[in-house]
């Protein structure tokens, strides 16, 4: 963990999947709990499925720090398809760990992993929001996976307070609340933890 409690994760996806909004809602939930947060995302040429970063703080004390994160705790890549071109343990901390959303398990993809020695975590994100929801929708599961291989935030109270945030959210759309909360249950269940 880095330093006065701070822990620090770097998202990767793609225009579109959600990675930003997972990375945000993280942060939302995080300051109803009292922490000190940070959620911005690193704005390229922003376009319908161009590789997108997006960055999370979270702190017991107030963080002077508003910098992009070069040495993150976690890692979640939201599409394994930019294993191929975008080293995503890039200075990815030794005791950290990356968390992929991939239907392999987590040993199978050390190798695309460019050397990278850490914890390794996968979570079909696919597969469950496709179950779950009709659609795919990475965020929510990849959301639910950090916040259990993280341990940034208990599992129980992010569950009640995420609900509320959701209603807040979802306002005019109700019924997506009970579909989300279905899709972050099961998530925290399915992750795997190599």
């Amino acid at each position: 963990m880095a330093s006065n409690d701070m822990v620090e994760i770097r998202w990767h996806g793609r225009g579109g999947q959600g990675a930003k909004m997972a990375c945000m809602l993280l942060a939302d939930v995080a300051g109803l709990q009292g922490k000190f947060v940070q959620g911005f995302p690193e704005y390229g040429p922003e376009r319908m499925g161009a590789p997108i970063t997006a960055f999370n703080r979270i702190s017991e004390k107030r963080c002077n720090i508003h910098s992009f994160i070069y040495e993150p705790d976690y890692v979640a890549v939201v599409d394994e398809t930019l294993l191929d071109s975008i080293d995503v343990t890039a200075g990815l901390k030794a005791d950290g760990s990356i968390i992929i959303n991939t239907p392999v398990a987590p040993e199978e993809m050390r190798p695309r992993l460019r050397g990278w020695t850490g914890k390794i975590c996968t979570i079909d994100a696919r597969r469950i929001s496709e179950e779950i929801l009709g659609s795919n929708r990475p965020n929510t599961p990849m959301l639910a996976a950090v916040v259990k291989v993280s341990g940034v935030l208990e599992t129980e109270r992010f569950l009640t307070d995420i609900e509320e945030s959701f209603k807040h959210k979802f306002a005019n759309k109700p019924q997506l609340i009970e579909g989300n909360m279905t899709t972050l249950k099961k998530s925290i269940e399915e992750v795997q933890v190599g």
